[in-house]
């Protein structure tokens, strides 16, 4: 069913979003497609791709896509834009912290491997592939996935607390970088938010369940990252580069 709207936030605009079968790239797909994008749906699941594209409807399409391979993002922006005719705005919201992740001393040192490469490694291929796509638009939007444990300390996740830090620092140097192309960098710094995956963290490892239950608001849910995205992605935040937008039911102030 097509669900655009020719005069939504986002209306003409197309969308690349890494991640977007499950979870938070879900919740943003459907939304933006909702708001007027036509959006492509980059996901290494197959299933999960295919049936985020048939929720998101308006036409988005999914493009099975492995973040970590250079070959693969690099095919995948291609078909995107070959397909949509252009790219405006490109959400790099592949990756996730895992189970075995834990402090330096004791983690298995290929996790640490695993994490930057997902996480990190899989931001820095998405812009590389994904801001040419941009400047032939004339410009666009990149929103990355920071995360509050880009801002405070947690025990146990050093191995994403790297890879985080490193996406907030990306974040300001392609920043500067890019703003002559007319290309905006920000990044969202959620707290843990209840995806499928998140919730089994909680369930499991104790310094999540304790940052979770120091929420003030409350549960974040994947709709409430959709949204920062939305702005981000739209013309509305058009003064805004660099920064990092926090959404983290008040974690990093409490």
């Amino acid at each position: 069913m097509d669900t655009s709207s020719s005069h939504g936030r986002l209306a003409g605009k197309v969308a690349f979003i890494t991640g977007g079968g499950e979870g938070i790239g879900r919740a943003t797909a459907c939304l933006f497609a909702r708001e007027g994008a036509r959006v492509a749906i980059a996901d290494i699941s197959t299933r999960a791709g295919e049936e985020a594209a048939h929720l998101a409807g308006a036409g988005a399409i999914f493009v099975h896509t492995d973040v970590t391979d250079e070959a693969s993002m690099q095919a995948a922006i291609a078909t995107a834009e070959k397909h949509f005719g252009r790219i405006d705005v490109l959400h790099n919201n592949a990756g996730g912290s895992q189970p075995l992740d834990n402090n330096v001393v004791d983690v298995p040192i290929e996790e640490f491997w695993k994490v930057i490469k997902l996480d990190l490694f899989g931001t820095f291929l998405g812009s590389r592939h994904g801001i040419p796509a941009l400047r032939r638009a004339g410009g666009g939007s990149v929103i990355n996935m920071a995360s509050n444990m880009a801002i405070m300390g947690i025990a146990g996740r050093d191995c994403y607390t790297a890879a985080k830090g490193g996406i907030a620092a990306l974040t300001r140097s392609m920043a500067v970088e890019f703003a002559p192309d007319r290309i905006r960098v920000n990044a969202i710094a959620p707290s843990a938010t209840m995806t499928a995956r998140v919730a089994r963290l909680i369930a499991t490892h104790p310094g999540v369940g304790k940052l979770n239950d120091s929420h003030l608001l409350g549960a974040i849910q994947p709709e409430d990252i959709a949204n920062a995205a939305l702005y981000l992605a739209s013309d509305e935040s058009r003064m805004m580069t660099g920064q990092m937008l926090s959404v983290d039911s008040g974690v990093t102030i409490s």
